[in-house]
């Protein structure tokens, strides 16, 4: 069927050659244009706005319609099939060699193409969520010809039935499907995109040799965490030889079950229910309560699942156990950080300090962080951490040297008021700062509390704070420098952290920035400002009240509080009368730098040369001067002498 617009062009006098987009979406931007294929009504109709957001947006018709390049309009209505393999190569080998491709080789009408995967006109990435191959939408994609009562289904011979249902019901559909989470499998991640194989052909990703590898892509590791024995039988028949997967779990039927242990735990209760049973070996009980276990995070894991030793063939199931329960099988990321910390470093070392996932977390009544009755619930985890922490204790004396009363101090610090006084379970514990199973010393690059990550731990709950600090000059990427920066702890410290507002903080904060700006420090304690503060004063300016305490930057910077443009409402804060005169005041200046303070050097040690000399002359004169006085001293003694003996002869004529 050709439309009015499409007759327009058929009568022009003179062909157009159809080379710009501009000039097919002419006819093919008209909703009735169509045409006939195998007695279907196709329409022509090209959206160009979803062209335009579509991958193929940069390209022109003819890039892919490459017959009709150099071609007049309008041109013929039977056209050559799109070659996506012209710029797709690799995708479209891949494509050749699969079931679908191979249906496409045979003219089977029910063989899907590039087309009916990706569309046409309005492909999008992958990652787009409108796009007809991104995760979410791949199961129904699929599910057009594989599910049931379709025409694949119905009309060719499909081993399997209900294959979207059985998916959408798996564990892997409902965390596709249900809870949108976009990294669980869909068909294209077992059955790979284009290469789509049957499970009999050695190259299938889901070949039996292959089912393995390619499960491991998301359960990596899978061997190392997987229980060792299934039913009595060793899990790995062949030494490092994984069975296929699908001898459990069944192919789009995957359901998250506790599969059969060997052995019920009514059997290992047989003996271990009982009070009076102990260890042959130290002593210790055996006895386990079934209502704590029942009560306990395990509740729905069997005992063979973590005493993986059991053999059922034995007359006592448990009398060959000799390893210790490796819970890293079940919680392997988890064990791998502990692996790398120090705690996992001294258990490693069969150091008998080294503490072990029980001794934090308990046996048989494991219970969640979440629950207050577990013993790493918030506000109990100061005490879990002092059993070897507090002063005195086996991990306290390791760093005796350095650290002192940790917890003590912790207690006492503003986070332990929080916690222990308040109850507040948001403030930071231990595990807060240094992790929960990554424990690592101070001077590791990988340490939560080395100082090149304290600002993105702190982070964790100031975040505010750590976005402005990250921007101040102190940040490692922002100042420039071969001084150590400092970080949260110079100036907070690490276990004695006390609220900011307090006086006693407020007067120690200008010694701690002494430590690195020592001979900034000197001039501002000879100011007012200064002299006042080591008064107890902590009303007036400190350093902080100027220069800001997480957003310090350069003079320079335009944001910085004592810029040109800030600098008069900085001084505001205190003094609302201050002007720009006023805020040209020279907080730091000092006499004893003749480069920044010129004028003030040469004026003080003019006025002190002055004094000095002034003195010089008067102390030299005063010692010339001095035998000069004696000899006129001497003199007027003389003299004085002399009229007294006048005197004193008169008066004794006198009396003759």
């Amino acid at each position: 069927m050709f439309t009015p617009t499409f007759l327009v062009f058929l009568l022009c006098p003179r062909a157009a050659i159809a080379q710009e987009n501009s000039d097919c979406l002419t006819c093919h931007q008209d909703k009735e244009l169509t045409t006939t294929r195998s007695a279907r009504t196709v329409s022509l109709y090209v959206d160009e706005r979803r062209f335009a957001a579509s991958v193929h947006s940069s390209l022109s018709c003819v890039t892919c319609h490459a017959d009709l390049s150099d071609k007049e309009m309008p041109h013929e209505t039977s056209l050559q099939k799109v070659q996506c393999g012209t710029c797709h190569e690799a995708e479209q080998q891949l494509h050749a060699e699969s079931l679908h491709g191979k249906a496409v080789a045979r003219n089977d009408p029910l063989a899907p193409d590039c087309q009916s995967c990706h569309g046409n006109h309005d492909i999008k990435p992958v990652k787009d969520q409108a796009s007809a191959v991104a995760p979410l939408k791949v199961p129904f994609l699929c599910g057009r010809c594989h599910q049931e009562g379709t025409r694949v289904q119905r009309e060719r011979d499909i081993p399997e039935s209900h294959i979207l249902e059985n998916y959408s019901e798996s564990i892997h559909g409902e965390g596709l499907l249900r809870k949108g989470l976009i990294v669980a499998p869909n068909c294209a991640s077992c059955h790979t995109p284009h290469r789509i194989l049957p499970h009999t052909d050695s190259r299938s990703s889901i070949a039996r040799k292959n089912i393995a590898a390619t499960c491991s892509k998301c359960h990596a590791q899978i061997e190392a965490v997987h229980l060792k024995i299934i039913r009595g039988e060793l899990w790995e028949r062949e030494a490092n030889v994984l069975p296929a997967c699908v001898d459990c779990h069944q192919p789009h039927k995957i359901r998250k079950v506790f599969y059969t242990q060997g052995m019920a735990d009514k059997d290992c209760l047989k003996c271990h229910e009982r009070r009076d049973i102990v260890s042959s070996k130290d002593g210790h009980s055996l006895a386990v309560d079934p209502s704590d276990l029942a009560h306990s995070m395990h509740a729905k894991t069997s005992c063979s699942q973590c005493h993986s030793g059991v053999n059922v063939s034995r007359r006592r199931p448990c009398e060959t156990i000799e390893q210790k329960v490796d819970c890293s099988s079940c919680h392997a990321e988890i064990g791998q950080q502990y692996q790398k910390s120090m705690h996992g470093q001294l258990t490693l070392n069969k150091d008998p300090n080294g503490p072990t996932c029980k001794e934090c977390h308990g046996t048989h009544s494991v219970k969640g962080k979440k629950d207050s009755r577990s013993a790493t619930f918030a506000t109990n985890i100061p005490d879990l951490c002092a059993r070897c922490h507090r002063e005195g204790e086996k991990a306290a004396v390791r760093y005796a040297g350095t650290e002192h009363k940790i917890i003590e101090r912790y207690t006492e610090s503003i986070h332990g008021k929080g916690l222990l006084k308040s109850g507040l379970t948001v403030t930071a514990t231990c595990t807060d700062c240094h992790t929960a199973h990554g424990e690592l010393p101070r001077d590791n690059p990988q340490s939560s509390v080395n100082p090149g990550n304290l600002p993105t731990t702190c982070g964790q709950c100031h975040h505010g704070i750590q976005e402005q600090f990250t921007q101040s000059i102190h940040a490692t990427l922002v100042g420039k420098t071969d001084k150590v920066l400092p970080v949260c702890s110079d100036c907070h410290t690490a276990h004695t952290i006390r609220r900011a507002d307090l006086e006693g903080f407020k007067l120690e904060i200008m010694s701690k920035c002494g430590r690195c700006h020592e001979k900034i420090a000197e001039t501002y304690f000879d100011t007012y400002h200064g002299k006042v503060s080591q008064l107890g004063y902590t009303k007036t300016a400190k350093c902080y009240d100027c220069h800001g305490a997480h957003d310090i930057l350069p003079v320079s910077d335009s944001r910085s509080r004592l810029s040109h443009e800030n600098v008069v409402g900085t001084c505001q804060k205190c003094h609302p009368g201050a002007t720009r005169r006023f805020a040209g005041y020279l907080t730091h200046a000092t006499h004893h730098d003749p480069e920044k303070y010129p004028w003030l050097f040469w004026t003080f040690w003019g006025m002190t040369g002055l004094l000095i000399g002034t003195f010089v002359f008067g102390g030299i004169h005063t010692l010339l001067w001095l035998p000069r006085a004696l000899q006129i001293r001497r003199k007027k003694k003389n003299e004085l002498h002399n009229i007294k003996e006048t005197k004193d002869q008169t008066a004794a004529d006198e009396k003759s």
